[in-house]
Formats: C-alpha cells, structure tokens, sequence
C-alpha cells in the first residue's frame, strides 16, 4: 500500500463494538473470582461493584465525548497529543501497550492452565502457542474478523451470566434448598447485615473490582475502525449502567440469594455451585469452558489494543516508522506481529517456569490503567477548556461536567490509597514509578530538542 492509503479501515460494525463493550466490562474475575470477592466484602460487594460501575460510566463518556468531538483522530492517545502534549502521548501510548501487554500475558497463561482442567498432563506451553497462533492468523486477516471472534467470545459470556440469572430466579421463587439452606433473597441480610465485615472489608473489595473493569476502555481504540461511529459509540457506552447492573450486580445478587455469604467458597466458583445445585452434572466443565474462551477473549483484546497502539506510535514517530504498514485489508501487520512476538515471551516463560504467576506484573499493570482512565479524564477537562465552541456542539456531552471530572479524579487517587494498604499490591506501587521515569528518560534521548511543553498552554 501506498502511504497515502494507510489509513485503518471502518471494519467493525454495530453488533462488534456492543458485544467487544460487553465483553470489556466482563471478565474472569466474575466467573472465578467473585467467591473471594464475596467472602471479603459480603453483600456490600453489590454496592462496590454499583459505585465503581458508575464512575467508569462517566469515565467512558468523557472518553465518548472526546472520541466524538473529532472523527479524524483514531484512539484516544490522539486527544492525549492535541491537549497534553508529545511527551504525554508518547509515555501514555506505551504505558497503554503495557497495560494490555501484561494482560494478554496474564491470560495466556490462563488458557494454558484452564486446558489442564480436561487435559492434566498437557505442558500448560502447548494450549497458550496454538491459542496464540490462531488468534495471530484472525488478527491479521481483517478487523471485521477479530470483531467476529470477539463477538461470539462475549457472547458466550453473556448466554453464561443469563443463564445463571434464570435459573437462579426460579430457585429463589420456588424456595429450592441446597446445603446451605432455603434460597430466598432474604440470605442477602441475614447473616450480618449488608457490611458484615465492616468498612475495612468493604473498602478492600475495590481492588478486586476495579481490576474486573479494566479494559473497558478498549471502545476508545475502536473509533477508527468502526461504522458509524456517531452512533455506534454513544449506544455502546450508553448501554454500560444496564450491563453493569444486569451482569454483575444482578448474577452476584442472584448467588448470595441461593448461597448467603458465608458459605460461599472463595477458592471455587459460585457460578458452578449453582449449577451443581440443580443437578447440572457438567457444570465445572461449562464453566471451565467460559473462562476459558474469557481468557482467549482477553488475550484476543491484547493483541489488538497492543497492535493498534503501536501503530499510533509510530504514525506520530514515537515507534519503528515499519510499524504503520497495513495490509492490504488495512490491518497494521507488523506492529501485530510485534505484539504477538511479545506475547510469546508468555509461551517461554510457561515453559521454563510453568509454576510462575504473575502477581507483580499484573499489579502493575493495575496501577497503569489507573493511569491511563485518569488520563483520560484529563483530557477531557482540556478539550472542554480549550474548546469551549466545539464542546457547545457536541450531542453527546459527558454529564455533570466539571464536577464529576474532579470526583473520578478524587476516586482513582482512593483506589491508589486503597492498593498502598495491601502487601502483594503495595510493592507494585513502589515499582510503578520507575516505569514512568523510564519512559520519560527515553522520550527524551528520542526527543531531547522538543518542547512539547508548549502544547499544554
């Protein structure tokens, strides 16, 4: 392709980006994670999950407004470079590219893990390279194909939270017993109240949770790839109060109603309690089986957000000038083929350590998408600032403007505090900011003569 013809195409259509904003907001930490969560927070997890649920909404249309107010700009980290300068949109991009970098890697390694649930004497290396094989081959073909996948990946997510909801209700209404008694809405205050744990168990839970929405953001990377984007977006951010209440607030509510808190097991999943409940022979199967396209999904996101932010880097010159080469079905092939070689660092490292984890990376990886959701609030303070003309235009304005900007602000900075009091999160918070300095560093040995300053007044 010729440099005039490389641009990104508009492959993802409506039914993609709903499903890709679902499955964003949707991860395995609901499906496998949510016994710990519960058995930490209580009931009152319904009300972290609500309050978290509401500032990432308004978070995403900051994001909406921004994405809208500028059709040309492809990802958010173009509105980073108009309203906070080269410096912040270089370490921004990068911080962003490691974000999802560990993520992928994180999930990866999960599929490879979730296999040896049917296969235990499968090296957990050999399901993460052929799952990373083939999600390469459909992210190289064409957008439309990896919104296909994502699409049938959410999907299967959303058939497993609906189900459970269905066949929790008819539970509860009929008054089924399990083990731990009668299933009646009632197990939700029974057993010490909405806070049995107290504030500090409360105040605990948003770690968890705050983890389980990132990636929601991914919709911002979409823009230039989607059709109709004037519609498709503000639907796709608009449905995120029903999505939330339905699937995490509804599916939680529904398990401590059939199961009270307390005898929920925070090392297995509730979901396949229920199912085994009502007779459901196969249901840690199913469940494997969800988490685990969940964890494909997630590693699916990765390499794309990772593809596609490497080729914004380097169309502003902060990347290799190669890695804006598309295909010609406009797919950025070779910042994907460099994100997939990152990725398969994963595949070595499971095995040469297949008993590692990956706590501090993730953890980092936390921090930084605290980071980058803070960012873009930013910037949305400076586009309204800075363009008071354009902003009185826009039909799909960020409510509460400036007020709710300041409070997502104030709620990140809690989190942060929130992260310093735990042990196995408090040391990624001490490593975090050596990445920071790192990129600024860099940024400079790149750049040392620009002032990018001047882009902030």
């Amino acid at each position: 392709m010729t440099d005039s013809q490389q641009e990104l195409k508009r492959g993802l259509k409506n039914r993609h980006v709903q499903l890709l904003a679902i499955g964003g907001a949707i991860g395995t930490g609901l499906f496998l994670g949510s016994g710990r969560s519960i058995s930490l927070a209580g009931p009152s997890i319904l009300l972290t999950y609500l309050i978290t649920g509401i500032i990432c909404f308004f978070m995403m249309r900051a994001l909406g407004e921004l994405l809208l107010s500028n059709l040309d700009h492809h990802s958010f980290i173009d509105f980073v470079e108009e309203y906070l300068g080269d410096r912040a949109a270089f370490i921004t991009g990068w911080t962003y590219w490691f974000c999802w970098l560990s993520l992928a890697m994180a999930d990866l390694t999960a599929v490879g893990l979730y296999m040896q649930y049917w296969i235990p004497w499968m090296p957990q290396w050999i399901p993460a390279l052929i799952v990373l094989g083939i999600l390469l081959v459909m992210n190289l073909t064409a957008v439309k194909h990896f919104g296909e996948m994502e699409f049938w990946f959410a999907l299967i997510k959303v058939i497993a939270i609906v189900s459970l909801i269905i066949i929790g209700l008819i539970m509860i209404l009929s008054g089924f017993t399990t083990n731990a008694g009668a299933a009646a809405f009632e197990n939700l205050w029974n057993y010490g109240g909405w806070f049995p744990n107290g504030t500090m168990g409360f105040i605990l839970s948003f770690q968890m949770v705050v983890f389980a929405f990132t990636g929601i953001e991914l919709v911002g990377l979409t823009a230039g790839e989607t059709e109709n984007p004037k519609k498709v977006i503000p639907m796709a951010i608009n449905n995120i109060p029903l999505r939330i209440i339905l699937f995490y607030i509804g599916s939680l509510a529904i398990i401590m109603s059939i199961y009270p808190w307390i005898a929920v097991d925070p090392n297995s999943s509730p979901f396949v309690a229920v199912f085994n409940a009502v007779g459901i022979l196969a249901a840690a199967s199913i469940v494997n089986f969800v988490v685990l396209t969940s964890a494909a999904s997630a590693t699916n996101s990765g390499i794309f957000s990772t593809s596609r932010m490497i080729y914004a880097l380097s169309k502003r010159g902060h990347a290799p000038s190669r890695m804006k080469r598309l295909t010609n079905h406009a797919v950025p092939y070779q910042a994907t083929l460099f994100s997939a070689a990152a990725l398969l660092f994963t595949v070595v490292l499971n095995y040469v350590m297949p008993e590692s984890v990956f706590i501090m990376i993730t953890s980092i990886s936390t921090f930084c998408f605290i980071y980058i959701w803070a960012i873009i609030v930013v910037c949305h303070l400076k586009y309204r600032k800075q363009q008071p003309e354009l902003a009185k235009q826009s039909t799909f304005k960020m409510p509460l403007y400036p007020f709710m900007n300041y409070l997502i602000l104030a709620f990140f900075l809690f989190i942060l505090v929130v992260l310093a009091l735990q042990s196995d999160t408090r040391i990624a918070l001490m490593f975090t900011p050596f990445w920071f300095i790192l990129l600024w560093a860099f940024y400079s040995m790149l750049a040392p003569s620009d002032d990018d300053e001047s882009n902030n007044n």
